[in-house]
């Protein structure tokens, strides 16, 4: 990112008359944000964020609070949930000195992303160089962890070998994973904070930050207006922060992430869309396992598994009609879907005019609803 604090101009295409942009790059969703609007706190109030509220059909723009949700879902719409519980994920200790050296190996530390069927958990590890297979790190006087196998793409399985399982070692050990463009360390109130308050469902790295501006309030008062609220999980990873390092879209690699959506979510999904209802995506995360489980005519069948599901323009939705979500990173996955949702031109100008208008970026930042 620039370190201009003058709004810079966004580098976005706009087709003529006879021609539409269908193959786009990465470079096409660079742009240059002023670090002094990369969120650093949350704000005291949950509900208080602003809301960009964007036309996908016309393009036009309104500017807005997070509680005009309320008037903007329509009685028999459906809002669909990510209940993921983001975990205490970073773990830091001290690396062993490795074969035939004496001594400490100097400071690490362990991500971790998600048990695996044998015990183990997939984790990333820093320095990743120094994380052998082999090699071990303390993390306290009764919990080490055990690389086992490096895996790529900065991936590792690792194996707890102290006297704390992972659970136990996370739960006195582990740390607020906040995202890297977070430059402070995690505060005890970032626990609840980074955090939404309906999280269910333990075993996400990072939060669903959609959900991060409800409140109790606020969806009590949408359940009393005749909305119906849906819930699904999509364990989000590390991957949601991983740039696109290929221009050519066609060559990256999605990380895994596990899904789950209930029976009765999926049937409440299917009725209130039927009856002429919209589905709310609150969320990238809850988009991917929506479009994952969808089938002809939108239908969702419910169902568990992982997804590597890509969206990127151009993409054909089926199962959503209305989009939640906040200001995502250049070049990331998160920013593509959102302009394969609401049309590349216009959400582009849209990121334009949150700059102009000093809204608050990323995680802890606004929001935008895309109708």
């Amino acid at each position: 990112m620039g370190n201009a604090e003058s709004t810079p101009a966004l580098p976005f295409r706009i087709p003529n008359s006879t021609f539409r942009i269908l193959m786009y790059r990465a470079s096409d969703f660079a742009y240059t944000l002023p670090p002094s609007l990369i969120a650093q706190d949350p704000l005291p109030d949950r509900g208080a964020s602003r809301l960009l509220i964007l036309d996908r059909t016309t393009g036009a723009i309104r500017h807005g609070r997070f509680t005009d949700i309320v008037d903007l879902v329509a009685p028999g719409d459906v809002l669909a949930l990510n209940v993921s519980r983001v975990i205490p994920a970073r773990l830091h200790g001290m690396r062993d000195a490795g074969s035939g050296m004496r001594g400490p190996g100097g400071k690490a530390e362990l991500l971790l992303v998600r048990e695996l069927s044998d015990g183990t958990w997939l984790a990333m590890g820093h320095p990743g160089g120094k994380l052998k297979p082999g090699r071990r790190v303390t993390l306290g006087p009764d919990s080490t962890a055990e690389i086992v196998e490096a895996l790529g793409g900065g991936l590792r399985r690792v194996r707890f070998v102290g006297p704390l399982d992972a659970s136990a070692t996370l739960a006195k050990y582990g740390e607020v994973p906040l995202p890297p463009y977070i430059r402070r360390a995690p505060r005890p109130e970032d626990r609840e904070r980074y955090q939404t308050v309906y999280a269910a469902h333990d075993g996400s790295v990072a939060a669903p930050t959609a959900g991060l501006h409800f409140t109790r309030d606020l969806l009590d008062r949408l359940r009393d207006k005749g909305v119906a609220l849906a819930e699904l999980d999509l364990h989000v990873g590390p991957g949601t922060f991983k740039p696109v390092e290929s221009d050519d879209l066609g060559r990256h690699r999605m990380h895994d992430e596990s899904y789950r959506l209930s029976e009765r979510a999926a049937r409440i999904i299917n009725q209130r869309r039927a009856a002429g209802g919209r589905v709310w995506a609150v969320g990238t995360t809850v988009v991917r396992t929506l479009e994952t489980l969808a089938g002809e005519g939108g239908h969702i069948s419910p169902g568990a598994g992982e997804t590597r599901l890509f969206i990127h323009p151009p993409y054909p939705f089926r199962a959503v009609d209305r989009l939640l979500t906040n200001f995502h990173l250049p070049r990331s996955t998160l920013l593509m879907l959102v302009c394969a949702f609401g049309g590349y031109e216009n959400v582009m100008r849209a990121y334009g005019e949150a700059i102009e208008q000093r809204y608050r970026f990323y995680s802890y930042g606004d929001a935008m609803a895309i109708v």
